[in-house]
């Protein structure tokens, strides 16, 4: 019985027959040695360096690549908020991007240049929940996101193909011409060309933003977070509430 064919496979052989090569020219286009036979067969894994040039030469969805978006093509002048540069490890395996508050600054400006990307550290979780797809990591600068995410703490986003994917009132790392911000999203239909991000501190307004000016948009999905954090005002009253009581019943002990 032949093993069925994982969906990146049968994908990837579409797009060739959709564009109308032979294996041996879509290998060429693509920078793959001899042929895509062995990837076609399932016997080659699909490597990041592929999907990225099927991205940008076909405009083709890593997303709808592995199954987990209906959009095949990304259109760049019409929503189009995917990741710019796909990193791989000497394994062929995407990596995760780290980008913290100093690179966020810079991160708007380059974030089509493969070398200046390529030179932020990475790394791989080995959880399903991070499989075929595409995550990458952003240190939070200010408060403008409490109680929920705290200053200096690092949100993991999975990348999002096209505005038209965002879902409302979800948590988003959206990388603007001029800033990274970390923002709940939601749109607006009456003017579907501009969506607005709400922070979590109410001491904030909403600012509403231009879709065409959104570069990169990553559905936050986790955090990672360091230290142990101090015991609320809350808990400590009752810490306080409990040792009044204690020693109430010392001195009763005392006095019986």
């Amino acid at each position: 019985m032949e093993k069925e064919l994982a969906i990146e496979v049968v994908r990837f052989k579409k797009v060739r027959d959709e564009q109308n090569f032979t294996q041996q020219a879509f290998a060429e286009v693509l920078g793959i040695k001899n042929s895509t036979a062995d990837i076609e067969r399932g016997k080659t894994k699909l490597s990041g360096s592929v999907v990225m040039e099927l991205l940008q030469q076909f405009q083709i969805n890593p997303l709808w690549l592995y199954g987990k978006s209906h959009v095949q093509y990304v259109n760049l002048n019409q929503g189009d908020v995917s990741p710019k540069v796909i990193t791989v490890d000497s394994d062929d395996e995407e990596t995760i991007l780290l980008v913290n508050q100093k690179a966020a600054a810079g991160y708007p400006h380059n974030v089509q240049d493969v070398d200046w990307v390529g030179s932020l550290p990475s790394f791989r979780i080995p959880l399903p929940e991070y499989r075929n797809a595409s995550y990458r990591g952003f240190q939070v600068e200010g408060d403008s996101m409490l109680p929920n995410i705290r200053p200096n703490e690092w949100v993991l986003g999975k990348a999002v193909a096209n505005i038209s994917e965002a879902s409302d009132s979800r948590i988003y790392i959206v990388v603007l011409h001029d800033s990274v911000l970390v923002k709940k999203l939601q749109k607006l239909p009456k003017t579907p060309h501009k969506v607005k991000l709400i922070s979590l501190n109410p001491e904030y307004l909403p600012i509403e933003v231009s879709v065409r000016d959104i570069q990169e948009l990553w559905m936050v999905n986790s955090k990672l977070t360091f230290g142990i954090e101090e015991p609320s005002e809350s808990m400590l009253l009752r810490q306080l509430q409990q040792s009044m009581e204690d020693l109430k019943g010392q001195i009763k002990n005392l006095n019986t």
